[in-house]
């Protein structure tokens, strides 16, 4: 998959600066000639390129996603356009702030949940009825304007779809001997698809502290339910971060685009990339 998207961080007073990137996106399992066996643990190869701010502008990371991530963490790596160097990133796992995201978003909440489960003890709650987005078409319109979407506190709901679905709830709570910057996260699963549509991330006091909410809606050409957009609510900043914007982007997700051999996706290929 290919697309062109934008991620901001809208402030308490309404602004915000958008981050654009191109991302390349290789899901392995998504292979109907592969395998469990074949996968050799790597889930997916991710890159993507920012193109705005202008400090930012060239900079890229090429992430390595493991299945296993207790067997064998994620890889990453990071292109500096000014050094013209590929190093190694930290760890980029965990409750690592993104930068991107102005400290709203760790790096587990991306895709409602992201990474290693091994630090929390879970458990499956049950089922319920709950208001989750759904079937959302609109909100990516390229009719919407940025200013007409994101606005004091959430984006606007004009836009926006919810349905009444079945969901499975399954809550963490932090082992004893684990550090995190959430106690506990509740997810709410669609049970149609699995898709994790809400979760709810609390504080080391217990206080619900932030609400992540995945758009979702269906991608017929493939066929699959995935995210349209992601929100994450801090509701103690009263600010709020959205990832993959493509309202006012010349070119929205495609997934018709051949699809590149594994050598497009190893930090050599970062550094050759890197100028372009």
């Amino acid at each position: 998959m290919v697309r062109k998207a934008s991620e901001v961080a809208i402030q308490r007073d309404g602004s915000f600066k958008p981050v654009i990137t191109r991302q390349e996106i290789l899901f392995r399992f998504y292979d109907p000639r592969g395998s469990f066996a074949s996968l050799d643990n790597v889930l997916f190869y991710y890159l993507s390129f920012t193109q705005c701010p202008a400090r930012m502008t060239d900079s890229a990371v090429l992430v390595h996603e493991t299945l296993d991530q207790v067997q064998e963490p994620r890889q990453a790596w990071a292109y500096n356009a000014g050094q013209r160097r590929v190093r190694r990133a930290p760890s980029l796992a965990y409750d690592l702030p993104i930068p991107a995201s102005d400290g709203l978003r760790t790096a587990d909440d991306t895709d409602m949940f992201n990474g290693s489960p091994d630090r929390y003890e879970w458990t499956l709650m049950g089922k319920r009825e709950v208001y989750i987005p759904y079937n959302n078409y609109r909100i990516s319109s390229p009719d919407i304007a940025y200013r007409q979407l994101l606005q004091v506190g959430h984006i606007n709901p004009a836009y926006t779809r919810h349905e009444l679905h079945r969901v499975w709830v399954v809550e963490g709570r932090l082992k004893p001997t684990a550090r995190h910057v959430y106690s506990r996260r509740t997810l709410y699963l669609d049970e149609d698809s699995w898709q994790a549509a809400i979760v709810d991330q609390y504080d080391g006091r217990g206080q619900l502290w932030r609400v992540s909410m995945a758009y979702l809606k269906n991608y017929y050409e493939l066929p699959t339910t995935w995210s349209a957009l992601d929100v994450f609510h801090d509701l103690q900043a009263r600010r709020y971060h959205v990832q993959n914007l493509e309202n006012q982007a010349p070119g929205t997700s495609d997934f018709s685009l051949p699809v590149p051999g594994a050598n497009a996706f190893k930090p050599a290929a970062l550094r050759r990339t890197g100028f372009r």
